[in-house]
This record gives structure tokens, sequence and C-alpha cells, in this order.
């Protein structure tokens, strides 16, 4: 005898219903919860480097600045204050014969740039005359110098000179910046650095 088995179609239960849509849920949340990631590390990833390029950037000009110092069109020493927040000094940005006054400095956590055209007759460097560019926010340095001295003697690893500087022993100068424009977030803080020698000033260099 040959047993005929009938298998019977039944509906779907609310139980697997419920079971189906919380695996179904639980896969879209985990997936969704990668790609935030991913997304997320490579924006951390791609600000960091951004933030160095662009202080790359920044850097390269005020080095070409520091290095073609020269005295002022009234005479005046190449370099006219030099702390660690601060750097003064004078060279002929736009080829016109005349000086301008330079100034680097930091106001609260962002790093500036102050331009002084000397004017009148006799020619002087009127502070009112500074036009002042922001050149970078989030500056971290904290109690690092974002300006450091050499001597003629540097040799890559000598010490920097003692604040107070004397203006007359310089002979190169090292910017170093910490950037983080949000400390309380990724990506980490960007150091970025390069040192100068200024040409006109330079002996045994």
């Amino acid at each position: 005898m040959i047993k005929k088995f009938i298998l019977k179609n039944r509906g779907i239960t609310l139980l697997e219903v419920v079971i189906t849509t919380a695996i179904f849920s639980l896969i879209i949340g985990v997936v969704g919860s990668f790609a935030r990631d991913i997304f997320y590390y490579d924006d951390v990833f791609s600000g960091g480097l951004t933030s160095y390029d662009e202080a790359r950037q920044v850097l390269q000009p005020i080095a070409s600045e520091i290095r073609s110092a020269s005295p002022s069109s009234i005479g005046s020493y190449p370099i006219e204050k030099a702390d660690n927040t601060e750097f003064i000094f004078f060279t002929d940005i736009n080829n016109d014969g005349i000086k301008e006054r330079i100034r680097y400095f930091l106001y609260g956590d962002t790093f500036k740039r102050g331009v002084t055209v000397p004017s009148g007759s006799p020619l002087a460097y009127l502070s009112a005359n500074e036009k002042i560019t922001e050149l970078m926010h989030g500056v971290r340095n904290g109690s690092t110098a974002i300006f450091s001295y050499y001597n003629s003697s540097y040799n890559g690893s000598t010490a920097a000179l003692t604040q107070p500087v004397s203006i007359f022993d310089i002979r190169l100068v090292k910017i170093l910046l910490i950037l983080d424009e949000d400390p309380s977030r990724p990506p980490a803080a960007v150091t970025v650095t390069t040192q100068v020698n200024i040409r006109n000033l330079k002996d045994n260099l």
C-alpha cells in the first residue's frame, strides 16, 4: 500500500511576522551604522588632511616673507620684535621698492597677519594703517612657542634663544603651529612646522 502524504498550506503566523521584521530591522540597523561609521571616519580623516594641507599652504608664503626680511624704508633693522607669539619684520612683499611692516601674531586662538605700508613725508609706519588678515583658526599651542629663534651657531639640534631674545642675534626662525578646530571631537590636533634662514642676516648658516 502506498501512503500518500499531503502537505497542507498554512498561513504565516503573527509570531513569524514579528520575528522576521525584527531580524530585518536589525540587519538594516547594522548596515546603516556601518555605513555611517565609514562616512564619519572618512570625514574625520579628510578633515585632518585638509587642516594639514591648508596650514602648509599658509606657512609657505610666511617663510618666503621672513626669508627676504631686510631694512625698512626708513632704515630700521630688518626685525622689530621677536617673542613666542608675535614676530614683526620688514620686507618688500610686492616688489614695488617699498618695505612693508609685517606682523604675524596670535590673537585668542586665531593666527593673524598685519601689514603696514609706510606713508607720509617723511615716511612712517602708522599702526592705524595696519591691515589685518585672519590666517588660521583653532591654534592650540598653549605654552608651546609659535616662534622660536636661533643664532648663527644653530646646527639642527641647538636650543632656541631664550626670551627675551636680542633681535640682533636672530639668524633663523622656526614656526610651529598646533591646530585643532574642535578639541572635543576628532580629528586629533595637527602640528605643522617650518624653519627659515633670514637671507640678509645669515653669516655662518
